[in-house]
């Protein structure tokens, strides 16, 4: 019998890729395409949906050219949690104020126009705030929505008769459907399954429109993800990926959910981990990327302040889940390098090392702290003098607070690689401490986290891994597919086939363990002196802030 395939699509910040991936769970073939952001102010990142989806296509094609297109079972879309805007006949309908933008209409994840909009709905304490750590967030999409209203009102807000999360747009752009993903809409609309939506949110909000005709607007029939949509793959969409018409199209998931369903299910039998005779519970799945998400699940819901959730059935299903998260770490990491004086004697020196790659300067960096540590002590300890508060881009878990800036404490005067280094090395430890953060705050709302589950661009750092798991005490498991999102996603494609019977069941034969990295329990007392340091900086900012508001 011939072999079966999914293809598993993500849309990422900048990039789409597409992955061809056996029953088992293995990568056939991967393929990745650009696609571009426009800053048309400080702090608005805007994308065109026809480009992103023009490059799943693209991405789609490439991946299966080999292949017979019949072998092709299922497909499945994770997108990051952005907002897509059409009108009535499904054509885009633009975010920003530039007349010469008319097919930009998605307003991104990373996108905080809206904070003003979310402190206004976070101060109405409507009941719904509950699943979102009692704080409205700016990536969120209602923020988003109330800003469209009341700057773009004519431009936008009456124009537009479809608002979707970029995941549900994708997978509508394939079936025709219009089934919206529980995984979008409990996440980051407030939906609440089984009572749905909740109009009184709405109208103390200021967006009673939304109430029209049922919600059509932003969904009125939802499904689990992975859930198989409509009759499969349109003749259109079909035509336009080079698959066969009524291919199966799962139900969507946000992209760092996906990194989640491709990591945390996997089978842990003779690694010797703390989780391995334990629930699924026990795991939490990091998906390390332009930012981080913090993914752990529970059988009964658990309220954790600062934490998104608990939500129902929005990445496993009939599980609840909690997701904490950091608005830029790899992003941060690029911020902090690139920005440094030596960074151009860095880029030199990593071209040396060849071949030359992007990673190089990361993985330069990290042999050259390897070599300033003497041969005793950890590299870790290079970073008991420099002290970072890495939320340049605000907290989002689990202070959920997008005020907060970024604080780099006990910096020299020169500008040596030496100081670039060491810069490098205290941001990657502020990143592992706020890991820490977050994991402190679930576990005082009931979650016994014993590994964690690395996945994403930060994952293949050594570094960060090794930090991580350093800092927190815990084994961290990396997978054995690199690219676990690309897994997640083709899980949904595969559940919607129908050759597995359940997300669950297509996890754990789709997620494999790559590789485990153990923590060094003899650095434990120096991260509980430097999370002590971590502490303070926040609390220290906060005074900062009241000193200088004090007329």
């Amino acid at each position: 019998m011939a072999e079966v395939y999914y293809v598993g699509v993500d849309v990422g910040t900048a990039s789409v890729r597409a992955a061809l991936v056996t029953r088992g769970g293995l990568l056939r073939s991967t393929a990745e395409e650009p696609i571009s952001i426009w800053e048309p102010q400080s702090d608005h990142y805007v994308q065109s949906s026809a480009e992103i989806w023009d490059r799943c296509c693209t991405a789609v094609r490439r991946v299966t050219q080999a292949v017979d297109r019949s072998q092709v079972r299922g497909i499945g879309f994770d997108a990051t949690c952005s907002l897509v805007v059409l009108d009535q006949s499904f054509q885009p309908v633009p975010v920003s104020q530039d007349g010469d933008r008319q097919t930009w209409n998605v307003v991104m994840w990373m996108d905080h126009r809206a904070e003003e909009q979310a402190a206004r709905i976070t101060n109405t304490g409507h009941g719904v705030l509950i699943r979102v750590g009692g704080i409205m967030s700016p990536e969120m999409q209602p923020p988003k929505l109330l800003w469209l209203k009341e700057n773009l009102k004519e431009s936008c807000w009456n124009k537009a008769a479809h608002f979707f999360d970029l995941p549900d747009f994708l997978s509508w752009k394939a079936t025709g459907s219009l089934t919206r993903s529980l995984c979008t809409l409990v996440c980051k609309w407030t939906y609440c399954p089984p009572e749905g939506w909740d109009a009184s949110f709405w109208t103390s909000i200021g967006l009673e429109d939304l109430l029209e005709n049922n919600f059509s607007k932003i969904g009125t029939v939802t499904c689990p993800p992975g859930s198989p949509l409509g009759d499969g793959l349109t003749r259109e969409a079909a035509a336009d990926l080079g698959l066969d018409p009524g291919t199966a199209v799962g139900a969507s998931l946000i992209d760092a959910h996906a990194g989640g369903l491709g990591v945390i299910g996997a089978d842990v039998k003779g690694f010797h981990l703390p989780c391995e005779n334990q629930p699924i519970t026990s795991r939490m799945a990091m998906i390390c990327g332009t930012s981080t998400c913090h993914m752990a699940i529970s059988e009964q819901p658990l309220f954790v302040p600062g934490v998104w959730g608990p939500c129902l059935s929005a990445m496993v299903p009939d599980m609840w889940l909690n997701e904490g998260g950091q608005s830029a770490t790899g992003r941060l990491i690029d911020h902090v390098v690139k920005a440094h004086a030596a960074y151009a004697q860095l880029q030199e020196r990593a071209r040396q090392s060849v071949p030359f790659t992007g990673e190089n300067v990361y993985s330069y960096l990290n042999s050259h702290l390897s070599l300033m540590a003497t041969s005793r002590s950890a590299v870790d300890l290079l970073g008991s003098g420099l002290h970072v508060w890495p939320d340049f881009h605000g907290n989002r878990s689990p202070l959920a607070d997008p005020t907060l800036k970024g604080m780099v404490i006990g910096l020299p005067l020169s500008q040596t690689l030496d100081d670039l280094a060491l810069l490098y090395l205290a941001t990657v430890q502020a990143l592992a401490l706020g890991t820490l953060h977050i994991l402190e705050a679930m576990k005082e709302a009931g979650h016994d986290i014993r590994t964690l589950f690395l996945c994403g661009g930060l994952s293949k750092n050594a570094l960060y891994v090794q930090i991580h798991a350093n800092t927190t005490g815990l084994p961290v498991v990396l997978p054995d597919q690199m690219e676990a999102v690309l897994i997640g996603a083709a899980v949904l494609g595969a559940c919607a086939s129908q050759d597995y019977s359940t997300i669950q069941e297509a996890m754990e034969k789709m997620a494999k363990v790559g590789k485990v990295v153990q923590p060094d329990l003899e650095l434990q007392s120096f991260y509980e002196r430097k999370y002590k340091v971590f502490l303070r900086l926040f609390a220290h900012q906060r005074e900062y802030q009241a000193l200088m508001n004090h007329r």
